[in-house]
């Protein structure tokens, strides 16, 4: 039976303090740390020290510039959570290649669009090679001959036996990998990271945010084609020498307290997820299912990669106290692929703490009436200050610096940012200024020195003159609807006739035509009251919402596909669809 890599409690550690990522696997080789892949029942079945990930990497990339890659050359993998990405994902940095991560197909999603999906990013990659599973072999193939360019792969068993090569020398301003945002889609832009962006998170997740001990350990479900996946999971632990478990994403979504049961069988201690894995755990543990679970050294329970939502977090605690979770390990964290990872982080041990919104005086509906016995406010959390030497500001639409408490555009800048999208200039100018500083696209306000997303710009609704926060009227829905589970609304607007709309979609289980149009009556009747507006509602068929590849809901990808007509009532697809 195989048996995980040790932790390593006895070890020094060093944070991050390299100039490369190769630098960084060099000395972690020299310990015996390393990474842990799980099955889909949970079952332990390799144990990759990072020694043997040296020099299982060096062999290959010598096997990969043999086969006729040159350094600098982009490199698809299709991100399964396996040794042979992990392999070829480091193979590519002691090559001077650069990685390039893609996403695996996504339920129901279909083979077309997948290869749809991966041919426009291996060809905004302009990559030069791809390779993945055998499984998607066909489906990468057909990808690569859509993009014309791609000529090596997909199975790195095709590349020749290992060779006599000299590996380059990396540096730090080197090109490290180029990272899609989880939502590229029609148009995916590469967040281009160096390995000095990369070595600078780093050390700040792990030294100054994380503050990593001898005793961590890491355990994941994120996608490793997701940048809190593959920079919080992989990279960052092997950058301060600590032994992570990794378990499939699939095999998470299956059965979600798997994730808690590596947790507790293997002494973890750090481990993300956005609110819907928590979530997830909470609904699935039935009475007395956890009996026998230890989650007391859970000491970093981190949430990110989307908003924080505090109910659900709150079940979760409640539901594990008696495993011995303890609610102050919640760490609310801030960040996005173009910081290469984190911006902001809750201080340690504090748990969830919130700013409370006026939504009236925030909206500009301060004239419109509502139930008197609703309160209008709502409450968002707080996600740390920024990072060390990483700086953060709120400003307005003409660019000046807002005073805290006040709702404006984010903006962030520090040693871990992106140098540009790859082969993009308009886009990179579009969002970096000279100056260094980025234009995050969200929304919030700093209080206490602390930053408190509330929101994407691109998903705000105005309307009549107010700002609506789509998640706010999702959250209503989700919340005071029992028929309604969460994950299961998507809000936008739209323009018909030259009038804006508000439109919910709803995904409904109910096959009965009359609790169909209950529930649609329900959803605009409880949005009337509690926000003043009149929507149109839209029950759609479970699963239909549209996601990004890190599993959030994808507002934009919802609101094209109702203007483009999938969610009709007489598609066949959809028998549940209706409009309010």
């Amino acid at each position: 039976m195989t048996s995980p890599t040790p932790t390593g409690e006895h070890r020094v550690v060093r944070h991050a303090d390299f100039p490369t990522l190769v630098a960084a696997l060099d000395f972690a080789a020299t310990g015996e740390t390393g990474v842990t892949l799980h099955g889909a029942r949970g079952e332990c079945l390799l144990a990759l020290s990072y020694a043997e990930l040296r020099r299982e990497a060096r062999g290959l990339a010598a096997r990969l510039l043999a086969g006729g890659l040159k350094p600098g050359d982009r490199v698809g993998l299709a991100a399964e959570t396996d040794a042979d990405f992990i392999r070829a994902f480091f193979a590519c940095q002691y090559a001077g290649l650069i990685p390039a991560p893609l996403p695996l197909p996504a339920p129901l999603g279909g083979r077309d669009a997948y290869v749809e999906q991966i041919a426009r990013m291996l060809g905004a990659a302009r990559a030069s090679a791809v390779f993945g599973p055998a499984t998607y072999g066909a489906w990468l193939r057909n990808a690569a001959d859509q993009t014309g360019g791609v000529s090596i792969g997909p199975s790195l068993d095709d590349l020749p036996e290992t060779v006599d090569v000299v590996l380059p020398t990396i540096g730090p301003d080197d090109l490290c990998y180029v990272q899609f945002s989880s939502g590229s889609t029609r148009f995916p832009t590469g967040v281009m990271v160096t390995h000095r962006s990369l070595m600078a998170n780093a050390v700040a997740i792990t030294r100054d945010g994380l503050r990593v001990e001898a005793g961590d350990r890491a355990v994941s479900w994120l996608p490793l084609y997701h940048d809190m996946g593959l920079i919080g999971f992989l990279l960052a632990p092997l950058s301060c020498q600590m032994s992570v478990d990794l378990l499939p994403t699939s095999a998470f979504v299956r059965r979600p307290l798997l994730w808690l049961d590596l947790i507790s069988r293997n002494g973890g201690s750090i481990s993300y997820s956005p609110t819907f894995g928590y979530e997830l755990c909470a609904r699935r543990a039935e009475s007395g299912s956890v009996t026998g679970s230890d989650l007391s050294r859970w000491r970093v329970a981190g949430v990110g990669g989307d908003m924080v939502r505090v109910g659900p977090l709150r079940q979760f605690a409640d539901r594990f106290a008696g495993a011995g979770f303890r609610s102050q390990a919640f760490v609310a964290s801030y960040g996005m692929a173009e910081a290469t990872l984190a911006v902001t982080m809750a201080p340690l041990g504090r748990g969830l703490e919130t700013e409370t919104l006026d939504l009236a005086a925030v909206e500009g509906a301060d004239e419109i009436g509502f139930e008197s016995d609703v309160e209008r406010s709502r409450a968002f959390v707080r996600c740390g200050p920024a990072l060390a030497d990483h700086h953060i500001e709120v400003r307005d639409e003409a660019g000046s610096v807002m005073v805290d408490g006040q709702v404006g555009r984010i903006f962030i800048r520090g040693p871990s940012l992106m140098s540009g999208y790859f082969d993009d200039a308009a886009a990179t100018a579009g969002v970096l200024s000279g100056d260094g500083w980025l234009e995050t696209g969200d929304l919030g306000l700093i209080s206490q020195g602390e930053i408190v997303p509330t929101g994407r710009a691109k998903d705000l609704i105005l309307i009549n003159g107010r700002n609506l926060w789509p998640q706010d009227l999702e959250w209503t829905v989700e919340a005071e609807l029992d028929k309604v589970r969460s994950g299961d609304v998507a809000a936008f607007h739209v323009t018909e006739n030259d009038e804006e709309q508000v439109v919910v979609l709803v995904q409904s289980r109910a096959g009965d035509a009359a609790a169909r149009e209950a529930l649609v009556a329900d959803v605009a009747a409880l949005l009337r009251a509690r926000h003043g507006i009149d929507t149109r509602v839209r029950l759609v068929g479970p699963h239909h919402l549209p996601k990004t590849t890190s599993g959030k809901l994808s507002r934009t990808k919802a609101r094209e596909m109702f203007i483009a007509g999938a969610f009709t009532p007489d598609r066949a697809d959809d028998p549940a669809g209706r409009d309010a």
